[in-house]
């Protein structure tokens, strides 16, 4: 056919009257239920953008916490020198921060920062001009809406589409979820929506009424979407294990299949083999102990392939000693040779959390602790009950599916029980199981509602029909557990644990304060900008690793610690800096030439029963964080305490005791003259001369104050701060940034 004949005005005439006639298939229950899951999604994207209020009143957006700082760090990285910059053709060491030898930021995970660095170059082609933090602090929001879609899409597989729009409901407002991909959280969690697409690829390929064409494209997709998890999230290795051991236990039950063997294959080989190109996995991930067990699987997926081809029983018994031989064989020889890795500690700590309590710097980060039963149903709240229903329903119907939901609903709550982090990833088999557990508690319900209406005569003896009204109450009922468990929460005190998780400032944005105030809290923003205008980023900076972030990345000077925790060494001699006095701490500083020291505090206000008011530490900042600097340097070993003089404590109580009357610790002479205890007294008592304001009660605690030797005040943010000022907008609360310059003696 002629292009002219093809573009004549008769053929485009009648093809758009052919398209005219399309008609597409639907109906009301399909409109209403993807109007509903679009309402879903759209609350689930406006509750996870709401922190951006406080940002717009900053006049710039931060990220949350400090862990994101990580990873905008290796973004902006990439952006600045190429996609591949941080991994090739060198790696990238980054020497601003855990000066003197810096950090390796080329064996860190590139899921995340590649994803951020492709998008936000894509958009700046197209000619948006976006800040680059801005851009990374939407990031979570979106990827966090796309896993409430994709838990909707392995809901409806599961059980339909009622159990699919649940799960998204539950999902789209779980505070544990909500905090870790909210906007500002920039870190590895928001790749849980690749964990998500891996379970709805994996258990559609393994699916045997599906066309063999099919489960190629959702093996593929399924190690697709592993390689990136692999490559996003360091606790991967429960992905990998929760797989396994699903196969595993498909196997004990004889439900072997070829269609598992492949997709099996596929989706983790391929998938391992993507991974390995990260310098942070590499080919030795395989040989990492969690991973192993990939290996075993596969082999007795083959082992089933062999014997289901055999007849005889010597055939089936020769060809198990040969696959035992085999495996015992092959892992004694990896293991003799080198190649088989240990698991990391923090991973050996989740299954046992007992092991968390001899390593005093993972006890302190609050996020490692065993979750308290009151941290649960804060998140899950009266919903309990419907996880376990649901866990009993898919218990009664061990299909394929039902199975997956078993384990990985079990699995996740003991790993959520173990440390209080995990809950987020509870929160998705939660979301799962317990809309299954409402459609099936509903169901009969249901089908009484949807009955004709009877006729029915009056009898003396018998029972009576069960009307409608009673199944619409006993729906009714329902709503309203859920709109409580959901919209009013008396768990939280009625407030919305959703709105409390949601509607928060970010860390830096709210001062490192646990309020939400009326407005941002200038502070520590302020410190930054003063770091900032020293235009010299190889200044040092001593502080406490939990403010190292801030100081390299929005200080633009160089840090000694940060929450990568990459040395545990170098965090004990910071903290042997805090808690020596004056004269020892300098030998340390000296080492690390640091310039400057900072030290952030917090006082509240306090009026007994008949006194007048006086301000004391809160307990917020560094005077709540020292009895941590105590007991991490006090475990170093001996050979590092032989270095420095006066390093012989192993805990807090070398410097003082606890009143149990009082509640009130009490320093003795070396906590009173500890460098920690001087820098935090002297810029307290700077903000109570200067603000008219008693410091401690009658004065007792001013009597123990004085001025550093060595330390002289360079720039103490919010002493401006006036006690009106700290009452109407920070609660009450006195946020106090202190930098001092070290002085050394000739």
């Amino acid at each position: 056919m002629k292009l002219s004949d093809a573009l004549s005005k008769e053929n485009v005439i009648n093809g758009l009257k052919n398209l005219g006639k399309l008609r597409i298939k639907t109906n009301h229950s399909t409109i209403i239920a993807y109007s509903g899951l679009l309402i879903i999604l759209v609350v689930a994207f406006t509750i996870r953008i709401l922190p951006i209020r406080w940002e717009i009143q900053a006049g710039a957006v931060h990220l949350t916490e400090f862990d994101p700082y990580y990873q905008y760090s290796l973004t902006n990285y990439m952006v600045k020198n190429g996609l591949l910059s941080p991994y090739w053709p060198k790696l990238w060491i980054d020497t601003q921060r855990w000066a003197p030898e810096g950090i390796n930021m080329g064996i860190s995970l590139s899921s995340l920062p590649l994803t951020a660095a492709v998008l936000y170059d894509i958009i700046t082609a197209l000619g948006i001009n976006i800040d680059l933090m801005t851009f990374c602090a939407f990031v979570p929001v979106i990827l966090g809406t796309l896993a409430v879609l994709v838990i909707y899409l392995i809901g409806k597989d599961v059980g339909g589409r009622a159990v699919g729009m649940l799960a998204a409901l539950f999902l789209a407002l779980n505070p544990a979820v909500i905090q870790r991909s909210n906007f500002g959280w920039f870190d590895t969690e928001v790749c849980m929506f690749a964990f998500l697409l891996f379970i709805f690829f994996f258990l559609r390929a393994i699916e045997e009424e599906r066309p063999i064409g099919s489960s190629v494209k959702y093996s593929l997709g399924g190690a697709v979407a592993l390689a990136y998890f692999i490559m996003g999230w360091g606790a991967a290795y429960y992905l990998v294990d929760l797989a396994v051991l699903f196969v595993f236990v498909l196997l004990l039950m004889k439900r072997y299949s070829r269609r598992l063997f492949f997709a099996y294959s596929v989706s983790f080989g391929l998938g391992l083999l993507i991974s390995a190109i990260n310098p942070e996995i590499s080919a030795k991930y395989v040989t990492n102990s969690p991973i192993l067990p990939v290996a075993g699987v596969f082999a007795l997926l083959c082992l089933s392939e062999v014997a289901r081809n055999l007849t005889s029983a010597r055939e089936k018994f020769l060809s198990l000693a040969a696959f035992l031989t085999l495996l015992v064989g092959g892992f004694a020889a990896l293991w003799t040779l080198g190649y088989i890795g240990n698991v990391a500690g923090k991973f050996i700590e989740v299954l046992n959390p007992f092991l968390r309590t001899s390593d005093p710097l993972v006890q302190s980060v609050a996020e490692h602790r065993i979750s308290a039963w009151g941290s649960i149903y804060y998140d899950l709240g009266i919903g309990i009950i419907f996880f376990l229903v649901g866990l009993f329903f898919v218990s009664r119907n061990l299909s394929t599916k039902n199975l997956f939901l078993v384990i990985f609903g079990l699995t996740s709550l003991y790993f959520a029980s173990s440390i209080v982090r995990l809950l987020f990833i509870f929160g998705f088999a939660f979301a799962l199981i317990a809309s299954v557990g409402i459609v099936g508690v509903l169901k009969p319900f249901a089908t009484l509602l949807k009955e004709p209406p009877k006729i029915t005569t009056k009898r003396k003896f018998g029972l009576q029909h069960v009307g409608k009204e009673f199944s619409g109450t006993a729906v009714f009922l329902i709503f309203l557990i859920l709109m409580t468990n959901l919209a009013f929460s008396p768990q939280s005190g009625g407030v919305p644990s959703v709105y409390v998780q949601s509607y928060s400032p970010s860390t830096l944005t709210a001062g490192s304060l646990p309020i939400v105030p009326n407005q941002p809290v200038k502070e520590w923003l302020d410190m930054l900008q003063y770091l900032n205008n020293f235009h010299d980023p190889t200044i040092v900076v001593g502080a406490w690793w939990d403010y190292g972030y801030w100081l390299a990345i929005l200080g633009n000077v160089t840090s000694l610690a940060d929450n990568a925790t990459i040395n545990s060494t170098q965090i004990e001699n910071v903290g042997y800096a805090f808690m020596a006095n004056e004269t020892q701490s300098l030998t340390m500083l000296k080492a690390y030439k640091a310039k400057y020291i900072l030290v952030f505090t917090t006082l509240g206000f306090a009026t007994p029963s008949g006194g007048s008011t006086y301000a004391t530490g809160a307990g917020y900042g560094d005077e709540g964080k020292w009895t941590w600097m105590a007991r991490i340097s006090g475990v170093s070993s001996s050979e590092n305490k032989a270095k420095y003089p006066g390093w012989d404590w192993t805990n807090e109580t070398a410097f003082g005791a606890l009143n149990s009357t009082t509640n009130q610790w009490i320093w003795n002479d070396r906590g009173l003259n500890s460098t920690i205890y001087k820098l935090m007294t002297w810029v307290q008592y700077r903000w109570c001369n200067a603000n008219n304001v008693a410091y401690g009660p009658s004065n007792q605690d001013a009597a123990n104050v004085t001025e550093p030797i060595y330390f002289a005040e360079e720039y103490f943010a919010g002493l401006t701060l006036s006690p009106q000022d700290a009452s109407s907008k920070y609660g009450g609360l006195v946020p106090l940034v202190a930098l001092y310059k070290i002085n050394y003696p000739d």
